[in-house]
């Protein structure tokens, strides 16, 4: 009856292809699914968009 509005937070998961480390971020405008992003924190390799994604808060 009563409805709470839901608020979804948007996500990025970016995995390195050197050493396979992945890293969860909130999304930025511009991501895009399996483009280069940025260079990885362990081993300075290349990191690649893998998965975008919502959570959903009440």
């Amino acid at each position: 009856m009563f409805s709470k509005k839901k608020i979804i937070i948007a996500y990025t998961v970016e995995k390195c292809k050197k050493c396979g480390m992945m890293r969860k971020r909130k999304f930025i405008e511009g991501d895009v699914l399996f483009t280069e992003s940025s260079n990885c924190t362990s081993c300075d390799g290349m990191t690649s968009v893998e998965k975008i994604f919502g959570e959903t808060i009440e």
